[in-house]
């Protein structure tokens, strides 16, 4: 058997009860995206029982959904994507990665630029595409990279493809990765080359993120023990620091990662497809764009009957999220959301399974079908689908 997992990076579907806390009350990414646009439909969702778990505006509820659904709160502290994700896997973050709203220390920027052997710019929280334009020319002049942090617990070095080569980049990173420890201890150390000229600089696809290890196995781990092919598409191979993966493919977008996201069901081989499309989250939430999301929403709903279709009998499919990212919220931050669950196969039970007291079921789930060892957390619900 195999579990088919795709992540909607950034797709939540209502405020998680804890939201208060984090300053997401009222948070809805799907809901509020099509109230904006006046009721979206997306159909193939809706036909697996998108519409079953919270009302959105333009869909009604689905009297006969095709496929199983619920929505899942996160236990873990926090709402980034690498708790997401570890949470997913099994893996309950208890403490919140650091963040640093006013900078890196002085302590970790002077072992990073010693390492390196030049000064760097910024160190402040910032926008990816606006620090490009703000200090984009006086780092092809100086050629000290741009860090800068956000209200993600990231640390970000923009750096353009002529002035310092991707491969140098990516050594930065692992430098900052290995200072980046204990207190300073980011969840994610992430590159940001750039192309273009000043006035029209651009990123460029080869974004790298290089995570913390998962601090224990993950349902990838068990089902690479127990001598499964783990497949990882788009960023799941950097949010699990490389862990419990057999092989990775590299996405340039949404449209290339649906269209290798195919092409791998169509190996039909057991184990686990995990996949993360990611534009949703980058290019759309953070930017607050709710026409961009909702068009990269209608990309993937179009595209699932294809990715149905490659699937064998033995497929299961399971499409959530990792956390939140409501483009009409305020500020340029993830969302505390809960996240929806479709699940859908030939064997599957098209019935509501409620709400989902951590993401970490679906791990449970996914280990309990394949028959691996048991995930360090979660309730498997294979004997509700199944």
């Amino acid at each position: 058997m195999r579990a088919i997992i795709i992540i909607l990076d950034g797709v939540g579907i209502g405020h998680a009860p804890d939201a208060d806390k984090y300053g997401d009350l009222g948070a809805q990414t799907l809901q509020h995206i099509a109230e904006k646009l006046g009721g979206i439909f997306w159909r193939n969702m809706w036909k697996l029982g998108l519409s079953n778990i919270f009302p959105i505006e333009g869909m009604t509820r689905n009297p006969s959904p095709k496929g199983a659904f619920a929505h899942m709160v996160e236990k873990s502290a926090g709402k980034d994507s690498t708790s997401g994700h570890w949470e997913i896997g099994g893996l309950i973050v208890k403490k919140p990665f650091p963040v640093f709203p006013d900078g890196f220390p002085d302590e970790a920027i002077e072992l990073f630029e010693k390492a390196i052997g030049r000064e760097i710019l910024w160190n402040k929280p910032a926008s990816g595409t606006e620090i490009i334009k703000k200090l984009g020319e006086e780092h092809i002049r100086t050629g000290k990279p741009i860090v800068y942090t956000s209200a993600d617990s990231v640390f970000q070095i923009a750096a353009h493809e002529k002035i310092v080569p991707v491969g140098q980049l990516y050594e930065w990173c692992e430098v900052a990765r290995r200072i980046l420890v204990g207190e300073y201890g980011v969840a994610r150390v992430i590159a940001r080359p750039f192309v273009g000229e000043n006035g029209n600089f651009t990123r460029t696809p080869n974004r790298h993120d290089f995570s913390l290890p998962p601090f224990g196995k993950t349902m990838l781990d068990l089902a690479k023990d127990k001598g499964y092919p783990v497949v990882a598409i788009g960023k799941i191979y950097d949010l699990y620091a490389q862990q419990g993966i057999t092989e990775h493919y590299h996405t340039d977008n949404n449209t290339d990662g649906i269209r290798q996201i195919i092409e791998q069901i169509e190996n039909h081989r057991d184990g686990i497809l995990m996949a993360n499309l990611v534009d949703f989250d980058m290019k759309y939430g953070h930017r607050r764009n709710v026409i961009g999301f909702a068009a990269a929403l209608r990309e993937f709903d179009n595209a699932l009957p294809e990715i149905i279709s490659a699937m064998s009998d033995d497929d299961i499919l399971f499409i959530t999220a990792d956390h939140g990212n409501d483009p009409t919220h305020y500020g340029t931050d993830h969302t505390r959301e809960q996240v929806p669950l479709l699940i859908y196969g030939k064997n599957v039970r098209p019935i509501s399974l409620g709400q989902r007291e951590t993401f970490a079921d679906l791990g449970a789930t996914v280990c309990d079908i394949l028959g691996t060892e048991p995930a360090a957390n979660g309730t498997s619900f294979k004997n509700e689908i199944m």
